[in-house]
């Protein structure tokens, strides 16, 4: 793959990755109630989610499930009702008062649960992959330079997600955050709901 051409898909997929969404709420809310390593397990296995997106796209199978209605359809209230059930328990804790709202806590196991289900369960990124990524793919092109999409979509959402979780660690910030926890919980309970009902309404560009 050329350079030039390399360049522009890291910046589509640098573009996808920093667009607001469930995967942002989603590592948010594993920071806030674990700290550091539930954050940071929460973004890889979100990686890994698109890392088989995009694996579907440079194989044809991604454009394969958008022309199938019934199965994309599946895809998506099921990813939509997933969405709505993590916006109902993020507003079920914020319920709490100040000092009880860090008590949501969040183990490892969880986030990499989630991570994976909320990149798995998120339509948009069907979409953004057949449209977008599936522009890098040619017929004649090599299992080396199909790695090298896959990996670049990997490492870049991974990265992206990982940087997030890091600084909202920082030992100034997440007491801040903690304290604030039950707002930020009803918050992050809006967002997701919102976007699950934007889901079933129709796609949205980004993840």
């Amino acid at each position: 793959m050329p350079f030039s051409l390399w360049i522009s898909l890291v910046a589509i997929c640098a573009m996808g990755a920093m667009s607001p969404g469930p995967s942002l709420a989603l590592v948010l809310r594993h920071t806030l109630g674990g700290g550091r390593a539930p954050g940071v397990v929460a973004a890889v296995s979100h990686a890994c989610g698109v890392g088989f997106y995009a694996l579907l796209t440079v194989w044809g199978l991604g454009a394969l499930v958008v022309r199938v209605p019934p199965l994309f359809q599946a895809i998506t209230w099921a990813g939509a009702g997933y969405l709505a059930w993590l916006g109902i328990k993020a507003l079920r804790a914020g319920r709490a008062g100040p000092l009880e709202a860090t008590a949501m806590a969040t183990t490892q196991r969880q986030a990499a649960r989630e991570g994976v289900l909320v990149a798995l369960g998120n339509p948009k990124l069907i979409l953004f992959f057949v449209a977008l990524l599936s522009q890098f793919v040619t017929p004649e092109m090599s299992v080396a330079a199909k790695a090298v999409i896959v990996l670049t979509a990997m490492i870049i959402d991974g990265g992206w997600y990982v940087l997030v979780a890091v600084s909202l660690s920082h030992s100034r910030v997440l007491p801040w955050l903690q304290a604030r926890a039950h707002w930020i919980n009803r918050l992050t309970g809006v967002l997701l709901l919102a976007l699950a009902l934007r889901v079933v309404a129709g796609p949205l560009g980004g993840s």
